[in-house]
């Protein structure tokens, strides 16, 4: 039997199995609102057989986006397009879906990466970003804003009242987004959060904020409703934020009702030096797994079938997320439980695509 096809418990939610639809961010929102794009491109993907769907990094605030054409979930106009996309898709599947909520810190106010991804400015409809420290991203950058205890106040306030959000459309999880470089991570390393207050300093100080703000947002979510954390492992630089200082945050997560722990790497700084190879993060996932016992996502190169089974089955994580791959090839799930025998669902208008000789591979949704 193929354990990557076997189900999972995240917290109080059970999933059919352990592929993971890692969170892709698209760049195609007007005002943080999804737009037909999200419907047909999450939509898709709900229809692939994986057992969790996560969307793009969804930003609290206006301040928060990557970019202007950034998904939100800060206002009623963002809550009721990405309603209106999550309606479509609970209609047509029973995928579980949860939403990635994120600040993109001194990473904020970029544009699309086919543009260039350069700092756009205030008057070209950009803005200032905001950081733990006043210290660029890239070097000769203008430096961001260093936030004070009003904005600290005001960002964990903006994680919360999205959270709240998402309870209210419906969502199955919440992770919260503390990786690649972004605001939380900003806060979690030493080489960007040169703060001498009580968010600063040793790890204690640097982890505060976003212990606090999964705290809050544990406390103002529903029970049933699975809530997870996204780190970077590694900031793959000497001095930076390491394993050592992620199974620690992981140990604190777990205490504090986390379901589990979706790790990635680097994206802090500029200087990062990242070995590339298939599965290259996994071996963090697991120095995590086995320090903490908390249930872990590996994710980065995993492409083909039998690599995630080999990663699942061994222990290295206990599901595996795929991007990338999954933009590729939107049936990789399918394609995967026919190399493993296992099986899948889909909605019964694909059942007649089912190959002669496997007749056991995909089955009936019940949703149509």
């Amino acid at each position: 039997m193929s354990m990557l096809f076997s189900p999972l418990a995240l917290g109080p939610l059970t999933l059919q199995n352990r592929v993971i639809i890692a969170p892709m961010c698209q760049y195609s929102a007007v005002d943080g609102q999804a737009q037909d794009w999200h419907l047909m491109h999450l939509g898709g993907l709900a229809l692939s057989g994986a057992g969790l769907l996560i969307t793009e990094a969804t930003a609290v605030s206006p301040e928060g986006r990557i970019s202007p054409q950034d998904l939100g979930l800060y206002d009623d106009a963002c809550e009721a397009a990405l309603g209106h996309v999550l309606q479509a898709i609970r209609k047509h599947s029973a995928m579980p879906v949860a939403v990635q909520l994120a600040h993109a810190g001194r990473k904020a106010s970029c544009a699309q990466p086919w543009q260039g991804g350069q700092i756009v400015a205030a008057d070209a409809g950009g803005w200032t970003p905001e950081a733990p420290s006043a210290l660029p991203y890239t070097p000769g950058d203008p430096a961001p804003l260093a936030l004070d205890a009003e904005g600290i106040a005001r960002v964990r306030e903006s994680f919360v009242d999205a959270a709240k959000r998402a309870a209210r459309l419906g969502f199955d999880a919440v992770e919260l987004h503390a990786a690649h470089g972004y605001l939380l991570h900003e806060f979690l390393s030493p080489l960007s959060n040169k703060r001498e207050d009580e968010y600063g300093g040793d790890l204690q100080g640097r982890m505060r904020l976003t212990l606090e703000i999964f705290a809050a947002m544990r406390e103002a979510l529903p029970a049933p409703l699975a809530l997870g954390v996204r780190i970077s492992a590694t900031d793959w630089v000497d001095g930076g934020w390491d394993v050592e200082q992620s199974i620690e945050l992981a140990h604190r997560l777990k205490n504090l009702g986390a379901a589990y722990i979706h790790v990635s790497s680097g994206g802090l700084s500029p200087d990062q030096q990242i070995t590339l190879g298939p599965g290259y993060q996994a071996p963090f996932a697991e120095a995590i797994r086995k320090a903490t016992e908390l249930t872990t996502i590996a994710v980065g190169l995993i492409t083909e079938a039998g690599q995630a089974e080999a990663i699942v089955a061994g222990g290295q994580a206990d599901a595996v997320a795929l991007g990338r791959a999954m933009l590729f090839d939107p049936r990789w799930p399918w394609h995967a439980a026919a190399l493993l025998g296992a099986q899948v669902e889909c909605p019964p208008q694909y059942l007649r695509c089912q190959p002669h000789g496997l007749k056991t591979l995909l089955k009936n949704s019940g949703r149509s």
